[in-house]
């Protein structure tokens, strides 16, 4: 699931009314539609899938014959229910658990086209300088969704500092923790509220992408850092069900995975963001 402006709330409502009445006026609300004609609109987030995108955009969609259009979205919703309403024909922002949810609770039909890269989950301080340095009674922010909250836990667990019960999986909650030793308070918001917080709170789990556009960089700055070995939090390239065979979508996946691409985010995040291919 990283830096432009917040949208407010009421910008996300318009900008999703503006969708849906876009994709009301247009053959493209079906992803039985047959009609790939004009640019690929792509939803993402804007670091770094708006940046890698971008990338391409500059630098191999033109030779490939790829017409390519990048969105830039703040939140971890519109972007899929674009997709799903035909609003935009891709994004590119999220892991297969958080899509594996979406789907679920939401009824849409989105389903991944290819793996292109991994942000590790961190937790951040501005009061330690380590994990074990948090205080007793310490307040950990956390992402508020679903996916991303459990993953925070599991991080925070992987390093010592709390234990789940066992059985906890994609969807666990701060009621799943067992063992909590230094009596760790959390507070929930918004994933992309996390790196704001860092001033509020004593420490913050930080998606990578949010990490990045804040400025702090994970490789280095992270207390403790999600492991990329056997992740299965890759974010890819993702379509409405159906689209999987536009030709567009097919050219931007190879893109997406070429040499070119990997050199791009390897030299730029530095180890922040890691090639999946």
């Amino acid at each position: 699931m990283r830096n432009t402006a917040k949208l407010t709330t009421a910008v996300l409502a318009a900008g999703a009314l503006t969708f849906g009445l876009t994709a009301c006026g247009s053959d493209k609300d079906s992803a039985s539609s047959s009609d790939y004609s004009g640019p690929l609109v792509v939803a993402a987030s804007p670091t770094p899938h708006a940046e890698i995108l971008n990338y391409v955009k500059d630098n191999l969609a033109k030779k490939a014959g790829l017409d390519l259009e990048v969105k830039e979205f703040q939140d971890y919703i519109v972007p899929n229910t674009a997709t799903e309403d035909g609003s935009v024909d891709a994004n590119y922002f999220q892991n297969q658990p958080y899509l594996d949810d979406f789907n679920k609770k939401r009824g849409t039909h989105i389903v991944p086209v290819v793996t292109v890269h991994l942000e590790p989950l961190g937790l951040y301080s501005h009061k330690v300088k380590s994990a074990d340095a948090l205080k007793s009674g310490a307040t950990v922010a956390v992402p508020n969704d679903a996916v991303n909250e459990a993953r925070a836990l599991k991080l925070l667990a992987a390093n010592g500092l709390i234990t789940l019960k066992d059985g906890a999986g994609s969807e666990a909650t701060p009621q799943d923790i067992a063992k909590n030793p230094k009596k760790l308070q959390f507070k929930e918001v918004e994933a992309a509220q996390t790196a704001r917080s860092l001033d509020d709170v004593d420490a913050a789990v930080i998606n990578g992408n949010y990490a990045i556009s804040a400025g702090i960089k994970p490789a280095k700055d992270a207390l403790v850092l999600e492991s990329a070995k056997n992740s299965p939090y890759g974010n890819f390239l993702a379509v409405k069900k159906g689209n999987e065979k536009d030709p567009r979508v097919k050219k931007l996946a190879k893109l997406l995975t070429s040499p070119e691409v990997k050199k791009f985010i390897e030299d730029k995040y530095q180890g922040s963001v890691i090639p999946s291919f």
